[in-house]
């Protein structure tokens, strides 16, 4: 079954993380602290490569976690983009009528 409005991977890293700071954080995965920043701010995914990086220094995750937990987010956001298209086409064809 499909999950309503699913959490972005990176509102939930933030949790994991807690009040560690991104820089140090950033570091343990030795990844650029903007990359970590864009996860953690929803503006970036994460990658099969993020994903096997978080599991080795998070403990109780595993790679598929993280890219079950991305997966679910991007098909959600697809299907609302799809939702949201047919209704601009059912407009659009009721204007045009």
């Amino acid at each position: 079954m499909a999950m309503h409005n699913p959490a972005h991977p990176g509102e939930v890293l933030r949790d994991y993380i807690g009040e560690t700071d991104v820089t140090s954080f950033a570091e343990r995965l030795k990844v650029a602290r903007t990359t970590l920043s864009r996860i953690l701010n929803g503006h970036a995914g994460i990658s099969a490569a993020m994903a096997i990086r978080l599991a080795r220094i998070l403990p109780n995750t595993s790679p598929e976690f993280w890219l079950k937990m991305q997966m679910n987010y991007d098909l959600w956001q697809a299907r609302r983009g799809m939702k949201l298209m047919a209704r601009r086409v059912v407009r659009s064809t009721q204007v045009a009528a």
